[in-house]
């Protein structure tokens, strides 16, 4: 079984984070969210992955390199704009060959990774099988349909009035019959080739479409809320360490881990919280779910639920929560600005200010 990933897409939903970093080397508990998709892969014993890339290429082969350093072998395929899901397993069609694959979204956080799944679809081998879970609002995704038997019945991309609450998660398992599917579908209304009127495709054909509902964590990183999200669920699972310097008036509560060459005085850190390496905290507030990674700075400052970019910092800034802060940015107090009334005031008018 081969493994393709999908690592192309513009991230509009996180700018400006996305204007200069690819969406899927954002990182989650100072570690990109592509890399947890590439471990879980390596994990399930496949070995050979087909990387989709678009505008941030050099980006993630920088990152990502020959993939050794997960203990996989990868080969990149360029992709000239995204063309929908079902382009890329098109383009894909000589590196895929006649294996079986697996086609996992690079922005897509999965907690427990999908050995098991692999290993199910390995076992029955059907001609697809895909992952479903109930959302608030399915219009935002690929949503499917079951019948009275809990069979797929009918898919629908990104639906105005959706059928059930079951969203299509990103990742999916195919035989080679996806290839005869691609090739038999055409663009949508938004020009791109649809994953789901693939998988749509097969099932018109009578081939085995089977699908599981997924009670775990699942979570598309494609906008703040959601990155966040994800942080606080990866921190939960944190193992404690400190590889740095934590003075005697510094309070340590919960699990917090403290990268090498990090500096930590006289300040409080609740966990869970991870500090990168060679960062420096002093006479501040670092709350529960923060990632901060390496080479920032935080000086008599507070912040909570957020994750901080590296080379990052923040000075005497008061409370910051609930936010995504890039890389090299610098935050500190606004200039005061002399308290004024302007007026524009009628004949005749009474006005009464406080001071």
């Amino acid at each position: 079984m081969k493994a393709l990933v999908l690592s192309g897409g513009a991230g509009t939903r996180l700018r400006p984070i996305t204007h200069t970093s690819a969406k899927q080397l954002v990182p989650v508990a100072n570690k990109p969210v592509l890399f947890y998709g590439l471990e879980s892969i390596a994990a399930a014993g496949i070995r050979e992955v087909g990387i989709i890339v678009g505008d941030t290429a050099r980006e993630i082969r920088d990152a990502v390199g020959d993939g050794s350093r997960f203990g996989l072998d990868v080969t990149y395929i360029p992709q000239e704009a995204p063309l929908g899901l079902a382009h890329a397993v098109l383009i894909a069609r000589e590196f895929l060959g006649e294996d079986d694959f697996v086609m996992y979204l690079g922005d897509n956080f999965v907690v427990g990774g999908i050995t098991e799944l692999v290993e199910e679809f390995r076992a029955t081998r059907p001609d697809a099988q895909i992952l479903l879970t109930k959302v608030a609002d399915p219009r935002a995704f690929g949503v499917a349909e079951l019948d009275v038997d809990g069979r797929v019945a009918r898919l629908e991309e990104k639906p105005a009035h959706p059928r059930s609450d079951l969203a299509l998660v990103g990742v999916y398992l195919f035989s080679p019959a996806a290839h005869e599917a691609v090739r038999s579908i055409a663009p949508s209304a938004r020009g791109e080739l649809e994953i789901t009127h693939a998988l749509q495709w097969l099932i018109d054909e009578r081939r085995t479409v089977k699908s599981t509902i997924i009670s775990g964590y699942w979570k598309d990183t494609g906008n703040v809320a959601d990155m966040l999200e994800v942080n606080r669920s990866v921190l939960e699972l944190l193992t404690p360490r400190n590889e740095g310097s934590v003075d005697e008036a510094t309070e340590i509560i919960g699990r917090v881990s403290i990268g090498g060459g990090a500096t930590v005085r006289a300040s409080r850190i609740v966990g869970p919280v991870v500090i990168g390496a060679h960062t420096v905290v002093e006479n501040s507030y670092i709350g529960p779910s923060t990632s901060i990674a390496e080479h920032c700075r935080v000086t008599d400052s507070e912040i909570e639920y957020s994750i901080v970019l590296s080379g990052s910092s923040l000075h005497g800034v008061g409370r910051v929560e609930a936010s995504l802060i890039g890389r090299n940015v610098e935050i500190t107090p606004a200039p005061p600005i002399p308290a004024a009334h302007r007026l524009v005031l009628g004949d005749h008018s009474k006005v009464q200010i406080s001071s």
